[in-house]
């Protein structure tokens, strides 16, 4: 699959698109929508508002877009840094979670991937956001 590179309207429709349509094949292959992640000890979940909040903002680069190529292993592999955050105010797609992790996956192709998990009061963490980070 081709990613386009540029910054136009256009190319960033094409990369929510790629986005989604790995989303869709993940899911395909993983009905359950959850993978055990060693590091936080649970299971993490794919919602609606992973695709949602993962295309918002991965879409925007080519390496976050790149990063979905291996969103299995961002699932499994991510390891926690830093204390949980709690939700940003007046962001309503975090006003379920009691608190959010930062979590890092080192992918070669990519480099430093962040993942965002959302912690609900229920204790089900939520894969939030995925992006790749600045070089």
């Amino acid at each position: 699959m081709n990613i386009p590179t540029g910054n136009s309207n256009e190319e960033l429709k094409q990369r929510k698109d790629i986005i989604s349509q790995l989303y869709r094949q993940w899911t395909n292959s993983n009905p359950d929508k959850k993978v055990f992640n060693p590091s936080l000890k649970g299971y993490v979940n794919v919602r609606f508002v992973s695709i949602t909040e993962t295309m918002r903002h991965a879409a925007k680069t080519y390496e976050s877009t790149r990063a979905l190529f291996d969103l299995n292993t961002i699932l499994r592999t991510a390891i926690v840094v830093g204390k949980p955050k709690p939700p940003k105010k007046g962001v309503a797609n975090q006003k379920p979670f009691k608190y959010l992790l930062e979590t890092h996956c080192l992918l070669p192709e990519v480099g430093m991937v962040k993942m965002m998990v959302g912690v609900k009061r229920s204790g089900e963490m939520v894969q939030y956001c995925i992006t790749a980070m600045d070089k």
